[in-house]
């Protein structure tokens, strides 16, 4: 984590998160609202949530209108690398075949998500093989 990233979001606030990076910028009350179908949260907890994001960087807040709305400060795909950069180094001791062995040996992986990632894979290994050419010419 350089010294210009934000900090790890907590599970509450990457719920948060969520909410806004799947339907932009909202006010605490369309976000409340949101996370409030999947669990109850309360409004006061959403606000101050909101509050200790805006002070991490995570959120912006647009003050212009009565109703504040807040924004993602931080991109969804940056905050899944450095989570998955986290887990990989925390829990697989920085190895990627090992995080990704335990991920495909779960029942969760469909027939169409080991299609996409075998495509993904063949990609990758088209890729290498241009690299390897190109360096050898």
């Amino acid at each position: 984590m350089s010294s210009s990233d934000p900090p790890m979001p907590t599970d509450a606030e990457l719920a948060i998160l969520r909410v806004l990076w799947g339907r932009g910028a909202c006010t605490v009350r369309e976000v409340q609202d949101h996370l409030d179908r999947d669990e109850p949260i309360g409004y006061t907890t959403v606000l101050k949530l909101l509050q200790i994001m805006l002070e991490k960087n995570l959120v912006t807040r647009d003050e212009s209108q009565r109703a504040h709305i807040y924004a993602a400060d931080v991109s969804e795909p940056s905050t899944q690398q450095r989570l998955v950069d986290d887990l990989l180094e925390r829990a697989f001791g920085g190895s990627a075949r090992r995080l990704v062995m335990q991920a495909l040996d779960s029942d969760r992986v469909s027939d169409d998500e080991l299609d996409d990632i075998r495509a993904l894979l063949d990609q990758l290994d088209a890729q290498t093989d241009d690299d390897s050419d190109a360096s050898t010419a």
